[in-house]
């Protein structure tokens, strides 16, 4: 008997000519069961397809019972169809009814039948449907009958993707590929986003997947994976230029997968059925995805992300589609989907089309998180193979305060999250009503509160806010969106644009601060194995000086006339800071020397976020200024927990005894020396955390403008002195718990305390 009777080219033209007949969806299917029966030999053909509920129903057959089509259906894992769309994997069985999965189903007639031959149909890597040929007499099919029916699922996945078999199916179901999702990852930035999905890295759009000439598409296939391989040995070859050692570690993983023999043979074996090169890597792909999907090992889950990878780079090799998202037509109410993406990125879009950010990796304390807060976008992470799940244009509903994401969702759930929308837009008119109101507790206690910013555009928040100063400008944000380093000209005209548009209100300017995923893709920098601990910030400033020269001078000069603040990050020890300081005074004294109008007060201050300085406190409080508590990375550094590692970010609460007593010290140390001390890290920025702080003793935060308003609302509801006894007793008497957070939610809760 011939396996497969005129081959697989044959059978992928006569089904592209039966989608191409102006008929009906059910029409066309039932013509489709009949042609890969008749191809395949087999006196059965039947297709299942996957529903919203994910039960598999029968949409259309060839030998089995016709009155069973729309009757029958499985649970995924239910019999040898569910098992199939369960484990994304081929079965093959001479006799099914033997297997302990099979599963008799008296409407369908099927009991006469033998043989079984079963694939799943796979878009993106999810099990959308379950293609299936069965005979009579018990036989073995061949590794070319189940690679042709594997190949024939893709013309099918197409089909159910089109959302055209949705207009016969005969229940209220959605399908699985068109209905709602519900997932939940890590909450990273407040907010309600309702929108539609945007892709950073689209998705290749394959318009051809029949091969007319076999011999020329692996011509082409071959000509993609010398250009994809050249590209990635230039970058490796360069790894001076990209920006740490993970990355380099990155790039040779997927070197390693475009060089792998049985991945290439498995691609030239897909061109070989039939298919356009394109539709191979996709095919291969689907493959992968679907199996390692289903793995727990984070090894494997990290080698899925290679193999997207480089399969990406192979598509867009083949097509010339773009590789990232286009900037300039972003549509309105966007919400981004992405694997991960640096803070940079982020910045690319505009901002003001934008409701959403979704991360597959990035988690909330990575810095991406920190511009979704800055921006005030709803974003949530740790969401798993959302790039995956999520079709461009899908409507999204994203929560960035539970980390709840509904992907297509039905009217109810959108209607409770548009309630939702704009009883949140009340509350925000509730903070913005108490903006001409001093913070002040219940008890008499002023709090200060000022806004973090790090672009132009934030800078008029100040006054919307009510912020009493800009206690942290981001200097780097500037660097991370210009296409070549600043020249001091430029420097000096943004910075005097930031002061000139808050002439009433301090602004104090963080150095600076690049280094770990903070890189300038125009700045070479060397290669390390652990970036967040390595050249970054300050290091870079003393160990470049002229950067940091231009840097102060440009400052200096755009001050002129005003006071001007600055703080260096990440000073490791007492030294460092009095280098940067010395640096900034010669710099001071050089445009007075030529003439150039001056601040008229300097303070020069330090960010304590390097454990080491607080055996230096005290000395440092005497040579600074002001101090200011960097408690992102103060918290990650204590626990020796990168905060950028999903897998270690939550092994750690700020609200635990160690940070407490650490930031009690810094402030201490602060009082002692009579010199200020702002917190301006997230921590600051969270109404729990802050009000943690203030009965900590701080009276001076900066944070996020979006963050402002819920903290003064928990100010003006606070006794002070209530709340400094309770956490001074928790403290005193901690049983070694890791967190003191519940409590706290206790004592607000107890005491009317807004949050």
């Amino acid at each position: 008997m011939r396996s497969v009777l005129g081959g697989p080219r044959l059978l992928l033209r006569r089904l592209r000519e039966i989608s191409a007949e102006p008929v009906n969806a059910q029409t066309r299917l039932d013509k489709i069961v009949v042609q890969i029966a008749a191809n395949m030999v087999a006196e059965v053909c039947s297709v299942y397809v996957l529903r919203a509920d994910q039960r598999l129903e029968l949409y259309a057959t060839e030998g089995l019972n016709r009155e069973a089509v729309h009757l029958t259906t499985l649970k995924a894992g239910e019999g040898l169809v569910g098992l199939i769309a369960q484990s994304a994997e081929p079965l093959a069985l001479s006799e099914a009814q033997e297997h302990p999965a099979f599963l008799y189903r008296p409407e369908t007639g099927e009991e006469i039948y033998h043989s079984f031959l079963g694939v799943p149909i796979l878009r993106g890597g999810n099990t959308v449907g379950v293609l299936v040929v069965q005979n009579k007499v018990r036989r073995t099919y061949s590794e070319e009958e189940v690679e042709a029916l594997q190949t024939t699922a893709m013309l099918l996945a197409e089909m159910i993707a089109s959302g055209e078999l949705q207009s016969i199916a005969k229940s209220a179901e959605l399908l699985a590929l068109n209905g709602p999702v519900s997932l939940r990852g890590a909450p990273i930035s407040d907010g309600v986003g309702l929108g539609y999905a945007l892709l950073h890295e689209p998705r290749v759009v394959i318009k051809s997947l029949l091969a007319e000439d076999v011999p020329g598409e692996l011509q082409r296939l071959d000509t993609a994976i010398e250009a994809m391989r050249s590209s990635i040995d230039e970058l490796v070859a360069h790894g001076d230029r990209m920006g740490a050692g993970e990355h380099r570690e990155v790039l040779e993983a997927v070197r390693m997968v475009a060089n792998d023999r049985g991945w290439l043979r498995r691609l030239r074996e897909a061109v070989m059925t039939g298919l356009t090169a394109e539709a191979a890597v996709e095919r291969v792909q689907n493959d992968a995805r679907a199996r390692m999907q289903r793995q727990t090992d984070p090894y494997l889950r990290d080698r899925l992300h290679d193999l997207d990878d480089i399969a990406n780079r192979l598509l867009h090799q083949l097509t010339g589609q773009s590789y990232v998202a286009d900037r300039d037509s972003v549509p309105d109410n966007a919400i981004i989907v992405a694997r991960n993406m640096g803070p940079a990125a982020l910045l690319d879009y505009d901002r003001e089309k934008l409701r959403g950010l979704v991360l597959e990796e990035g988690g909330p304390a990575s810095h991406v998180a920190i511009v979704a807060r800055a921006l005030g976008i709803a974003a949530v992470g740790l969401v798993p193979n959302i790039t995956g799940i999520v079709e461009p244009n899908d409507p999204i509903i994203i929560d960035g305060s539970t980390g709840d994401l509904h992907v297509r969702p039905q009217q109810d759930v959108r209607s409770a999250y548009g309630e939702k929308a704009r009883l949140r837009a009340r509350r925000q008119e509730q903070y913005a009503a108490l903006r001409d109101i001093a913070s002040v507790t219940k008890d008499g206690v002023e709090i200060a509160l000022h806004m973090n910013a790090g672009l132009t555009v934030d800078v008029p928040f100040v006054r919307d806010t009510g912020a009493r100063s800009i206690g942290l400008f981001r200097t780097e944000l500037q660097f991370m969106l210009a296409n070549r380093f600043p020249r001091m000209k430029d420097q000096y005209l943004f910075y005097k644009t930031v002061l000139d548009a808050v002439p009433d209100r301090p602004v104090t300017f963080r150095t600076l601060d690049i280094g770990s995923d903070k890189i300038l893709p125009y700045m070479a920098t060397i290669e390390e194995e652990n970036p967040a601990l390595g050249w970054r910030a300050i290091r870079i400033g003393l160990d470049r000086p002229g950067l940091l020269r231009m840097q102060l001078r440009a400052m200096l000069k755009a001050a002129g006339g005003r006071d001007l603040r600055i703080m260096f990050p990440m000073v490791a020890n007492v030294a460092e800071f009095d280098l940067a300081k010395a640096i900034a005074l010669r710099e001071l004294d050089l445009i007075r020397r030529h003439g150039h109008a001056t601040p008229t007060t300097l303070d020069l201050g330090a960010m304590v976020e390097v454990p080491a300085l607080l055996w230096e406190l005290d000395q440092l409080a005497e040579h600074a200024d002001f101090l200011s508590v960097g408690s992102n990375d103060l918290v990650q550094y204590l626990y020796a927990a990168d905060r950028d590692n999903t897998r270690v970010a939550k092994r750690y609460d700020n609200l635990s005894v160690p940070v407490l007593r650490a930031l009690k010290t810094i402030l201490e140390a602060g009082a002692k020396a009579g010199k200020p001390v702002t917190l301006c890290g997230e921590m600051g920025g969270r109404p729990l955390e802050a009000m943690a702080l203030l009965a900590l003793g701080y009276r001076s935060l900066s944070m996020s403008p979006s963050s402002i308003g819920p903290v003064k609302a928990m100010i003006l509801s606070l006794d002070m002195e209530q709340a400094t006894a309770f956490l001074a007793s928790l403290m005193a008497n901690n049983d070694g718990q890791p967190s003191l957070r519940e409590n706290l939610r206790q004592f607000a809760s107890a005491q009317g305390v807004a949050l």
